[in-house]
């Protein structure tokens, strides 16, 4: 692949591109799906828009498969076409051993199993316990409750473009990606 190509953006769904609660937050939400409220992070919409013309876009959720399908059908515009869509089935689930208690981390050797270069693949997640294994591949957001004043999004937008052209994603420090924008 090369840097004139689109490289991979994979994006988590719970607490980055919304907010899904039982219980209704003190405005009105965006949608419901089940017994959720679902909360849109503020421009959505604008970031897939800037996104689909720099990225091949893909979303991977630890979440139910029923759920995801049910969200995103609302959430990704029809003018957006997905590499893919994997829930909790794609992660690997693991062990805790101080807790004993299970939880989910996506791991990129799937991905680099369907031909991409994980060199040129950028994961966004607000639970960097899910990326562990492939942190180098890592943007990490803050985790989104429902504010409405909430401008992650457009910070990410701008980081995720600075990027887009480099040969090795993996070799690039994230972890303070907002103090660069």
């Amino acid at each position: 692949m090369s840097t004139t190509e689109k490289p991979l953006l994979i994006l988590d769904v719970d607490e980055t591109l919304l907010f899904a609660t039982e219980e209704p937050l003190a405005w009105q939400h965006d949608f419901r799906v089940g017994p959720y409220y679902v909360y849109l992070r503020p421009y959505l919409t604008q970031f897939w828009e800037k996104s689909r013309h720099e990225f091949e876009l893909a979303v991977w959720s630890s979440s139910g498969e029923d759920y995801l399908s049910a969200v995103l059908e609302v959430i990704v515009p029809a003018y957006i076409e997905l590499l893919f869509a994997w829930s909790r089935d794609h992660c690997v689930q693991r062990l805790d051993p101080e807790t004993k208690q299970r939880y989910f981390v996506k791991d990129l050797k799937k991905v680099k199993r369907k031909g991409f270069n994980l060199d040129r693949v950028l994961i966004v997640d607000d639970t960097p316990r899910k990326v562990e294994r492939n942190f180098g591949n890592a943007v990490y957001v803050n985790s989104f409750f429902g504010d409405r004043n909430d401008d992650e999004l457009v910070k990410l937008a701008a980081y995720l473009t600075s990027l887009r052209r480099h040969s090795n994603f993996r070799n690039i420090e994230k972890r303070r990606w907002q103090n660069q924008v």
